[in-house]
């Protein structure tokens, strides 16, 4: 009896022991492990077929309202078998580490917040779900320090010209987050955090083409706190001084006229403009760089399911002449992704009254965005190609890493109602192979000031 009874007290201890380790595998494997979605029986597609409008039917139950237009309008696909993305370790790290810790409010905020994704187990029936997959997008692995992207370029096409009617170069567009840093110290926490409230800081400047827009930029502070509207600056080449922008301005295309997209919220002055400059044909506004930039507390969010989708999330790099994915034939896959609805709140004058995102279930990035006009009508569609590799493009010599991430390397952003398609390519296709620095400390808090944005309109 004795022995027995120092057998089942070792077996409790035993157990005792084992419960957290077990407990603690469970949870790795919960918040890693995503079900790649492949081609099914019933599927209407095959790995390896070509998509083009003639048989562009048997695509339309996986694609959203504006990706199936651009497809019947000419832009063909390539069907791959689905591929697994793996967030890079220091950011699995941080999630396994802090996402217990993360909370959301009842008015949709997250508090706790420290670095990784804040809620890496979701419940389709959660009524705050939708709130829950925005935050995940809001701190997604793509880049959670810092990020430059060199000589991004925009370029504009009109329905009845296959020549481009306008074209934008910038000389930098940059992040740099003050919190969930996982890579480059201070981590994770930058102290500026706590001392200017700031979260996040993009740039983007100097605007090098077209000459009319030469010297001009732009930084956008978001806030910690996010009731604090985001802090816009202009630096204005004429006046060469800042000049302080709306946030509802930044829902206007960049450097729009007063005609392009009349009715949309366009103007004179919307986007970046802000200046006499002649008119530009351009659909790209600031508030959908990346699939969706705007201060998520303008917009309430409704989760509309979750659907299997095709979408270019392996993107082949260095394949397309031109970089031109409007026509050339490119990789994509079918994906899990969470519908989102976003709509603009009431009193915020945004000129996207209405989005619908599709968000990427494991790469946690925006794959696609349809936009609504005020009247409720289907305006433009934006699609994202993001490339997954350890360098953005083939014979890169510096920004190589030791594990594959993710590049959001084109993005098409299209004019339903008026024909004209703006593609941006992030870098344009003459620049060199090394332009995405990702987690690098190449951008730092003296990049994001109005004094360097002076400095670089002198010497982009």
């Amino acid at each position: 009896m004795r022995i027995v009874k120092i057998f089942l007290i070792l077996l409790v201890v035993a157990l005792m022991a084992a419960i957290p380790a077990y407990a603690a595998a469970q949870t790795r494997v919960t918040t890693t492990t995503t079900t790649v979605e492949t081609v099914q029986p019933g599927d209407t597609i095959r790995p390896g077929e070509i998509i083009t409008t003639a048989n562009a039917p048997a695509v339309q139950a996986y694609l959203s309202p504006g990706e199936y237009a651009l497809i019947t309008n000419g832009m063909p696909m390539r069907i791959v078998p689905s591929g697994r993305l793996n967030w890079p370790p220091p950011y699995l790290a941080a999630t396994e580490k802090y996402s217990s810790q993360v909370s959301l409010s009842p008015d949709g905020m997250v508090h706790g917040y420290v670095a990784g994704l804040p809620f890496p187990l979701l419940d389709l029936n959660d009524p705050a779900i939708a709130n829950k997959i925005m935050w995940n997008y809001t701190y997604r692995p793509m880049y959670s320090d810092d990020v430059e992207i060199r000589y991004p370029e925009f370029v504009t096409y009109s329905p009845t010209s296959s020549s481009p009617v306008s074209y934008m170069v910038v000389g930098h567009m940059a992040m740099y987050n003050n919190v969930g840093r996982v890579e480059v110290p201070p981590i994770p926490e930058d102290p500026d955090a706590l001392q200017s409230g700031i979260a996040s800081k993009f740039a983007m400047f100097p605007f090098i083409e077209p000459s009319s827009l030469f010297g001009y930029g732009f930084l956008r502070f978001r806030y910690i706190d996010p009731y604090h509207p985001d802090d816009i600056w202009m630096f204005n080449r004429e006046a060469r001084r800042l000049r302080r922008v709306a946030e509802s301005a930044q829902s206007d295309p960049i450097a729009s006229p007063p005609t392009f997209g009349a009715g949309m919220g366009a103007g004179p002055f919307a986007g970046v403009s802000l200046a006499p400059t002649a008119p530009l044909a351009n659909n790209v506004d600031p508030d959908s760089l990346f699939g969706f930039s705007a201060n998520p507390v303008n917009y309430s969010y409704r989760f509309l399911g979750e659907r299997r989708m095709l979408a270019p999330v392996h993107t082949a790099i260095g394949v397309c002449p031109d970089d031109d994915y409007l026509t050339c034939r490119n990789n994509w896959e079918i994906r899990r992704q969470y519908v989102i609805e976003a709509d603009a709140k009431p009193g915020t004058n945004l000129a996207v009254a209405r989005r619908v995102l599709y968000v990427d279930s494991e790469g946690w990035f925006i794959s696609a965005s349809d936009q609504y006009d005020r009247n409720g009508a289907l305006w433009k569609t934006l699609l994202n190609f993001v490339a997954y590799s350890d360098r953005a493009a083939p014979g890169a010599r510096v920004a190589i890493y030791p594990y594959p991430r993710f590049f959001n390397i084109g993005m098409i952003d299209a004019n339903l109602q008026d024909g004209y398609t703006t593609f941006a390519a992030m870098p344009g296709p003459n620049v060199g192979p090394d332009s995405w620095y990702i987690n690098m400390g190449a951008v730092d808090q003296s990049f994001f000031t109005p004094l360097n944005m002076e400095v670089a309109f002198s010497r982009p």
